[in-house]
């Protein structure tokens, strides 16, 4: 018995000194409306995560190894916050129970990696779906944001952290002014 708690122990302490996973901030920002669309219109928000996998990144040495990265945020709950806080500042009004719904789906949040111990090329992607939905209709629409970049040396967490946030930002910014989505919400909502 005592091996057995022993070797527990050692297992466990193995574990704690290993190192830790690097992960990068993921932090969207709302693009803000100085003016209301509507006045206090309500919605139901909702959202949901279809990606296959949860890392937001994958960095290819070329040495037969490639590495996840993590966000410390969680991605779906980061989007959610934000665009809620964009639809807030055009006039509407969350609750818990409208008939008016608005989803949000995550089907894509990745930067890939390349790097070489002389430079590096990056590729990211974002992509999100948005269903406004009414008694009247719903209305589907998809938003893609996309960025290439490359650089000197290996690329570091930072530089992943830019384009990552630099893509979810381009798609919110498509959002924003996405008149389609924006007068369907402001004649149905």
């Amino acid at each position: 018995m005592r091996k057995l708690v022993l070797a527990a122990s050692m297992a466990l302490l193995t574990a704690c000194a290993a190192p830790q996973q690097e992960q990068i901030n993921f932090m969207p920002k709302a693009v803000l409306s100085n003016s209301d669309l509507v006045k206090d219109a309500a919605f139901t928000l909702t959202s949901k995560d279809v990606r296959s996998a949860q890392y937001v990144a994958l960095v290819d040495s070329g040495r037969s190894n490639i590495e996840p990265i993590h966000s410390k945020q969680n991605v779906r709950i980061s989007i959610e916050n934000a665009l809620l806080e964009q639809f807030k500042s055009q006039g509407f009004r969350s609750t818990v129970s409208s008939e008016n719904t608005i989803a949000i789906e995550v089907q894509e949040a990745l930067v890939s990696v390349k790097h070489t111990v002389m430079e590096n090329q990056m590729d990211g992607k974002v992509v999100l779906e948005i269903t406004a939905e009414t008694p009247q209709g719903k209305l589907v629409k998809a938003y893609t944001g996309t960025a290439k970049r490359t650089g000197a040396l290996s690329a570091s967490n930072e530089d992943i952290e830019v384009v990552l946030n630099d893509v979810i930002n381009l798609v919110f910014q498509e959002i924003s002014n996405d008149r389609e989505l924006q007068q369907y919400m402001q004649e149905r909502f």
